[in-house]
């Protein structure tokens, strides 16, 4: 992610997480903040001929953490409304786990808000455990937030998961791609 694409990920974000739009102050973050990492996805392939516009390089996806140590935090996975339901989520997810990965995190931990259940699912298929709760955590509505952990991302056993998923990840996503080219 870089400070240009900002205002894309602002509004990516305000559609994705509406009405729990977090505050996020990215240009601090990407100027600022050594911890932190985050990443754009793009599309080259509008949802529908009516969305292609002069950018054909649309954000559809952001994700980040913070390396702190040797555990990733993991701030953020926000997909376009548009593009749910696809596999996108995942990928940004594992995405962040291998990028910790190879910055040596050992760990991982994030927040998820007490009513996504489908974002807990996700993280369960990835091996995150409840390990807490932090009470009135989000702001706009004081929902709880469960903490949840993967105690060890470097075990031979979780790398070969991570290589099983990528591999369903990279056919589920070409699919996406020969559909979109068939449509345009």
């Amino acid at each position: 992610m870089t400070l240009d694409d900002i205002p894309a990920v602002t509004a990516m974000e305000q559609a994705a997480y509406a009405p729990n739009l977090p505050h996020r102050a990215y240009k601090d973050e990407l100027e600022r903040n050594h911890l932190a990492h985050y990443f754009v996805l793009r599309t080259l392939f509008p949802k529908s001929r009516a969305q292609l516009t002069n950018d054909s390089a649309a954000i559809i996806g952001v994700a980040g953490f913070w390396l702190i140590a040797s555990e990733i935090h993991i701030i953020t996975i926000a997909v376009d409304p548009h593009w749910r339901g696809l596999g996108l989520g995942e990928w940004l997810l594992h995405t962040l786990i291998e990028k910790g990965q190879s910055l040596g995190a050992s760990t991982a931990t994030l927040e998820v808000r007490l009513s996504n259940h489908k974002a807990q699912a996700l993280y369960q298929k990835y091996g995150f455990q409840e390990v807490g709760r932090r009470i009135g955590y989000y702001s706009n509505n004081r929902e709880d937030a469960l903490i949840l952990t993967v105690p060890s991302l470097i075990l031979p056993d979780y790398r070969a998961m991570l290589t099983q998923r990528k591999s369903r990840l990279w056919q589920q996503l070409a699919q996406i791609g020969d559909r979109q080219n068939k449509s345009n």
